[in-house]
């Protein structure tokens, strides 16, 4: 597809919407990387909407408008609640081929706009992802920015977890659908605007291989999106987001996409600690409202796509259950642990209401089929290891409990040679012994293995693993250390000495090591340190 005018004369490539509501002093920094673009000044113009800022952040715009006439726009305008209107009325007088969006508290790299018009113009691109990265703890998904890509679909990639609107728009597309923001949603309006925008675009592309935007978190924790949103405002700005994306797009692969997005985010926003603050009926009525959402807009297989903590509560807000899902918020503000439990050879979170009749909840539910390796990695721990005689006795405590959770074949220890494939399962070793004794609130499994299993595999250090098969997968688990004390010792093997020590290595994990001993030339060292030069000589040796 040919450029459309851009490269020359007095073309503006690119508009620069700022919307702008007390962001100082994040907002200087915006706007120096903007007036230093690459780009240059004749292709681009920024026009920023000051939103009825009282924290100085109006003063600093003339500042920068003034010293920079020839790209800076200052607009203003009462408070509105939100960027929605803000952006609208910049829209209204934009010239540039291209529009981008900043937030006033974030900035761009300095080839930002210039590399983003470049590949757009060579793409064709209707709406361009330039690459973006958090800055001060900000998390910004990667996934999307693996390799610059001229063509990316909305459904069937990760951009659906990315619908800011920090990106570049062609302007043509824009007044062609006549595409503006929502100016009543204090949050969220920036989505409904690039959805629409990414379902009308003939090509949506990537550009990784420069970061152009840097998303800013504020110390104060003053980003809309970031801070403290009162309930019913994240309420209702989900509710008009399930209601936007129902009215564009017919139900399939492509709309359960983006509200898979939406439900994961801004439907469980309404029922965290916020909730908590509500009287009894106003609960009530948020779980009603969030449980209509779920009946209206969301399948269970998008539901079924879930961490477990969050299902189920989207599911005890639809059975209007507030006084269950408030335990449920309340105990994970305590970051209160579940157990793990292993029944019929599938795993369960024991989350609030599992296995209990008068929550009404089926066990389905509850089953974990992702994430399981990680949250066994956070909380199994080995908590003893003691050598007696020819035996080296491990320990290792887990959240394990169910029917499933004394079996072997279900739970077991093995140990990973660094630099090697495989594994050793231990309880199979020659000689060794696994005892498992399960219990309600985990399970503790203790291996008891002569030394010389780990001679069988030489010297070399070892990585405790803990195995568990479930759900129709294997998850291999480097177990962490908790050891009051390590374990350290002196063994023989074929007749020569080896340092055997049960630790945890610089990463926290539990590591088995031997390794040869060579006590003489240790006796040696000390004694030439410790002696006068000449005397030392007489030592000889190294």
């Amino acid at each position: 597809m040919p450029s459309d005018g851009g490269g020359g004369g007095n073309t503006v490539d690119v508009t620069v919407v700022v919307a702008v509501y007390n962001t100082m002093p994040y907002l200087t920094g915006c706007l120096n990387s903007l007036v230093t673009q690459s780009i240059g000044a004749g292709r681009m113009e920024v026009i920023a909407v000051d939103d009825g800022s009282t924290d100085g952040s109006g003063a600093e715009l003339d500042r920068f408008a003034a010293a920079h006439p020839d790209i800076v726009t200052v607009l203003r305008q009462p408070n509105s609640g939100g960027p929605g209107a803000p952006s609208n009325r910049a829209l209204d007088v934009a010239k540039g081929r291209f529009v981008y969006f900043v937030g006033a508290d974030d900035h761009l790299g300095r080839e930002a706009l210039e590399r983003m018009v470049e590949a757009a113009d060579a793409w064709g691109s209707d709406v361009l992802v330039g690459r973006m990265k958090g800055v001060n703890g900000r998390e910004v998904r990667q996934d999307l920015f693996a390799g610059n890509r001229a063509d990316v679909d909305l459904f069937d990639s990760p951009l659906p977890w990315l619908l800011s609107n920090c990106k570049l728009f062609r302007r043509d597309l824009v007044e062609r659908h006549k595409l503006r923001f929502p100016e009543d949603m204090p949050i969220g309006s920036d989505q409904p605007f690039t959805i629409e925008a990414c379902v009308r675009a003939e090509r949506i592309s990537v550009l990784a291989d420069y970061t152009c935007y840097y998303a800013m978190l504020r110390d104060d924790g003053g980003n809309i999106t970031q801070g403290s949103v009162e309930v019913y405002t994240r309420l209702e700005c989900a509710e008009r987001l399930f209601e936007f994306v129902a009215g564009l797009l017919e139900p399939g692969p492509g709309r359960d996409a983006i509200v898979h997005r939406h439900t994961k985010w801004e439907l469980t926003k309404p029922i965290r600690e916020g909730l908590l603050d509500l009287d009894d009926d106003a609960r009530r009525d948020v779980c009603a409202r969030v449980g209509a959402i779920v009946d209206r807009h969301v399948p269970d297989d998008v539901l079924a796509l879930l961490p477990v903590k969050r299902r189920v509560r989207l599911r005890l807000a639809q059975r209007g259950d507030a006084d269950r899902l408030c335990e449920a918020i309340r105990a994970d503000v305590s970051e209160k642990t579940y157990a793990v439990t292993l029944k019929d050879g599938r795993a369960y979170l024991a989350y609030e209401g599992f296995e209990d009749a008068e929550s009404g909840l089926p066990d389905d539910l509850y089953e974990i089929t992702k994430g399981l390796r990680r949250r066994l990695a956070d909380e199994v721990r080995a908590v003893g290891a003691r050598r007696t005689g020819d035996l080296l006795e491990i320990t290792v405590r887990t959240p394990i409990n169910g029917s499933d959770a004394g079996d072997p074949e279900s739970v077991h220890l093995a140990f990973a040679v660094r630099g090697r494939d495989g594994r050793v399962r231990l309880d199979e070793a020659p000689g060794a012994r696994l005892d498992l004794a399960p219990a309600e609130d985990g399970l503790t499994l203790t291996v008891r293995m002569p030394t010389s299993v780990l001679f069988a595999s030489g010297s070399a250090k070892r990585t405790l693993r803990l195995i568990v098969r479930a759900s129709g997968e294997t998850h291999d688990v480097a177990v962490p250390a908790l050891l009051s004390e390590p374990c350290k010792s002196l063994v023989w093997h074929r007749i020569r000495p080896y340092r055997l020590s049960v630790r945890g290595d610089g990463r926290g994990t539990t590591a088995i090591e031997t390794r040869p001993s060579f006590p003489a030339r240790a006796i040696v060292r000390r004694l030439r340190r410790a002696l006068p030069a000449g005397a030392a000589k007489s030592l000889g040796g190294k």
